[in-house]
């Protein structure tokens, strides 16, 4: 029974992977989706954390700045942007962040002289960003230009003099009172950016792939006879049943791989201190495909009935499970409801090991319903499997 079904399940797969439509979508689309989805979302949910890339930022400073500038670029980095000085105008205008400082006032040496002296400076913040991405990346700037004029104003008012030095022992000075921020519970992360877009995207590409390409194959060799060919030969019915989902469960691990090692190299997502447990998730996601896309094989009369169920199933799922965002900006029914779904038990065991901090054991109650799922579509798939 196992030989045959290997032997179905090799060729399954090694026909898929020869089709242009499955290689394009295993091993090209899933880096379209990630950068551009994972770019947009980056900033839009929440603020910067620490172990994120920096905002490249454009600094146009006059020729004289002063002790002033360098204490503004120390405060801007601190809002983890990377900061590059500049005098050059074009280079001003080339990038995708700038920030122009005034010339020094007349009759003062230097831009910081004019400061301390109470000349008004204004200073002029662009970006290229729309939207939410473009008002938190001002909030960051002014947070760093106001910070500065504090403690310019509490050193003032001290009686000190204001530079380096008075700067350096007001950084060193025990905060009376300190504010700290951090997510309540045990979430050590908020899912934003590629942390939030690789998880989503690997989950909805799995079942996309499956659901359309591997389930569409069964629907062809149904139409095409080949399916009554093997009717005749002596391999057994639930050889071929468990030789197909073989094949669509092979595929969906090589989906999985590629996204994962994607992932990996070429967007440097960390996966956790749970690694293994996500390979659990993701395995069992694959096996739950392809379930179900034996069983929506079984129901669908033509290829394109197929083509469109596997395309509705998998939007449908992706967008109530919270592939597409995170479910916990949604209203509480939508996070009740995607607990629902299947791609919910995924994206939910997910954030728990990649984003939350949360232990292999965490997920265990998702690895459940998933294996479940798995078992029952399973069931009903070899129930009303057909050969023709």
């Amino acid at each position: 029974m196992f030989k045959s079904a290997w032997f179905i399940a090799k060729k399954d797969v090694t026909y898929s992977l020869r089709q242009k439509e499955t290689l394009i979508w295993i091993f090209i689309m899933p880096i379209v989706f990630f950068y551009f989805i994972g770019k947009v979302t980056g900033g839009a949910l929440g603020p910067p954390r620490s172990g994120d890339r920096p905002d490249s930022l454009t600094l146009l400073e006059p020729e004289s700045g002063g002790f002033l500038v360098d204490e503004l670029v120390s405060r801007l980095e601190q809002e983890n942007f990377k900061v590059t000085r500049t005098t050059d105008e074009q280079v001003l205008k080339d990038a995708g962040r700038r920030l122009r400082l005034p010339a020094a006032p007349e009759g003062h040496a230097t831009f910081t002289a004019g400061v301390l002296a109470g000349q008004q400076a204004i200073l002029r913040f662009g970006t290229n960003s729309e939207g939410p991405t473009a008002n938190l990346d001002e909030v960051r700037v002014a947070r760093a230009v106001y910070t500065v004029l504090a403690d310019v104003v509490v050193t003032a008012e001290s009686g000190k003099v204001v530079g380096r030095e008075a700067f350096d022992e007001l950084g060193a000075m025990t905060r009376t009172i300190n504010l700290e921020v951090k997510p309540a519970g045990e979430r050590l992360e908020i899912p934003t950016g590629y942390s939030q877009t690789i998880p989503g995207t690997l989950v909805m590409f799995t079942m996309l792939v499956l659901l359309t390409g591997g389930a569409i194959l069964l629907v062809i060799e149904r139409e095409q006879g080949l399916l009554r060919r093997l009717a005749v030969t002596p391999i057994s019915r639930s050889s071929v049943v468990l030789g197909k989902w073989m094949g669509k469960f092979g595929l969906g691990l090589v989906q999985i791989a590629v996204a994962v090692l994607m992932g990996t190299y070429l967007f440097e997502l960390d996966w956790g201190n749970s690694l293994p447990m996500v390979g659990v998730v993701l395995f069992t996601w694959a096996a739950f495909t392809a379930s179900l896309g034996i069983l929506l094989a079984n129901i669908a009369r033509n290829e394109a009935q197929m083509s469109g169920i596997g395309v509705l199933v998998t939007m449908l799922m992706a967008a109530l499970g919270g592939c597409w965002w995170p479910i916990e900006i949604t209203p509480s029914w939508m996070q009740d409801l995607a607990l629902c779904l299947p791609t919910g038990w995924a994206m939910d065991a997910m954030h728990k090991l990649i984003n939350f901090g949360y232990g292999p054991l965490s997920a265990l109650p998702n690895v459940a319903a998933i294996v479940t799922g798995t078992l029952i579509l399973g069931w009903l798939g070899v129930r009303t499997f057909r050969y023709q």
